[in-house]
């Protein structure tokens, strides 16, 4: 049996704080703002905005953009669809940390795979699961 993961959001106070404690430097220097060029990169829909920021009870760590409508994608592996801000959001991180995985930076690119993969994790437990599946493959 599967234990199931849990996210919760990080308040304003742990915004810096846990990114910080899992990516270090990297996170504010690298990994935040290629996150965002993911987005821009992913769909045309994504022009900026606040993200909430989630730590999953299995170590994660993921952001999404805070808004109140889709977000159409179109992946360079040939899929396009429409995303909810959350499962954008995941995509987005996925997109970041697999591109991180492989960073010359040793310390960097081990974080980063383990983010995908207890990110992943979580991720086939979302609704939108398929569709993610799909924009990452």
């Amino acid at each position: 049996m599967t234990e199931t993961i849990f996210r919760e959001p990080l308040d304003q106070q742990l915004r810096h704080q846990v990114p910080a404690e899992i990516f270090g430097s990297f996170f504010p220097l690298r990994v935040e703002p290629f996150i965002f060029t993911i987005a821009s990169q992913l769909s045309d829909d994504y022009t900026g905005g606040y993200w909430a920021f989630y730590t999953l009870s299995n170590g994660a760590f993921y952001m999404a953009p805070v808004s109140d409508r889709n977000f159409h994608v179109r992946c360079p592996n040939g899929y396009e669809g429409e995303l909810s801000p959350d499962a954008f959001g995941i995509t987005c991180c996925l997109y970041t940390f697999s591109n991180f995985s492989f960073d010359a930076n040793e310390t960097l690119a081990r974080e980063c795979a383990r983010q995908f993969h207890t990110l992943r994790e979580y991720m086939l437990g979302h609704e939108e699961a398929g569709a993610i599946l799909r924009a990452i493959d």
